[in-house]
């Protein structure tokens, strides 16, 4: 079988993690790797208040994983993470080749070669007809 790229969001629980988050963190790690796949990028997103009570938790650690990882496997780990009383909740997503090195990078924090405007043009405009050819940007990818 063929090894995708796949990215994992999982809702682990926030009590458990602020007492081990290297731990509870790493059975993600682990998990994947002990199925022969291989960590890309692995971080927490954000701690915040659940949308509704999850197993009687209002809190849940949001952590964000990509992975390369065999499509047989997948069965494998979808079960380990039902039985795995660290996640509360999880979602594997199967990634377009051609988009999974920009994902990556935003995952781990660089600027991708196509992002911002961090060209400089040399030109002294003013403030205002800046604005507006910002505005005229948004205006046209707006339309797209």
């Amino acid at each position: 079988m063929a090894a995708y790229v796949y990215e994992g969001m999982f809702i682990l629980d926030s009590n458990r993690y602020g007492k081990d988050p290297s731990g509870v963190s790493g059975k993600i790690n682990a998990l994947v790797e002990k199925l022969g796949g291989e960590i890309l990028v692995s971080r927490m997103w954000a701690e915040q208040r659940l949308a509704y009570p999850i197993e009687g938790h209002r809190r849940g650690t949001y952590w964000l994983t990509y992975f390369r990882l065999d499509s047989s496997k997948m069965e494998e780990l979808n079960y380990a993470c039902n039985i795995s009383d660290d996640m509360l909740r999880y979602l594997f997503i199967k990634q377009d080749p051609r988009l999974v090195d920009m994902l990556i990078a935003h995952a781990e924090g660089h600027e991708f070669a196509g992002d911002g405007d961090s060209e400089d043009t040399g030109s002294d405009e003013s403030d205002d007809d800046e604005a507006s050819s910002e505005d005229e940007e948004e205006t046209v990818e707006a339309a797209d």
